[in-house]
């Protein structure tokens, strides 16, 4: 990643890719407005406080709530979006989607790399891990609503239906 912060990002990389049947210019669209990324599992809000500013709440581990500030870094628009933390956060994190046609004319490619220091560092992320917090599976799963979000207009749940 781009940003000078780069070096202090010691915990956790994941990364997960997922072809959506969309134009890339609408999934870029979609994912820019940072409002829309709430489909993801653990994520709160997101607060847009300007073309580069945003705030992040999201439930952490033991329901632990997590909130940063994080700043774009590096966009391009229809290919990449990649951001990073602002200093002074309790989340060091950073990140880099990149938007790219899928080939035979199957809609966009969505790749996304995290890297993040959760709190405690590494004793966090055991923590994480520990609990069955797998960042590169949540990532795959938070993707996979995406594309059913943005494939069908609606994320399929059985939550509330009773069992069988």
């Amino acid at each position: 990643m781009a940003g000078e912060r780069r070096g202090e990002f010691k915990g956790i990389n994941a990364q997960r890719t997922v072809t959506v049947n969309r134009p890339r210019a609408d999934v870029y669209r979609f994912w820019r407005d940072f409002t829309n990324l709430t489909f993801m599992e653990h994520l709160e809000s997101v607060s847009v406080k300007d073309d580069k500013q945003s705030h992040w709440v999201a439930k952490g581990p033991a329901g632990k709530m997590l909130e940063w500030d994080a700043a774009i870094v590096r966009e391009v628009e229809n290919e990449r979006i990649e951001w990073e933390s602002n200093q002074g956060s309790d989340m060091i994190s950073g990140g880099l989607v990149l938007f790219k046609d899928a080939p035979g004319e199957r809609g966009t490619e969505i790749q996304v790399v995290m890297v993040y220091d959760p709190p405690g560092g590494g004793v966090g992320a055991a923590f994480a891990k520990l609990f069955g917090e797998n960042p590169s599976q949540k990532i795959r799963e938070d993707l996979r609503r995406l594309k059913q979000l943005l494939e069908t207009g609606e994320i399929p749940t059985i939550s509330g239906q009773p069992q069988g």
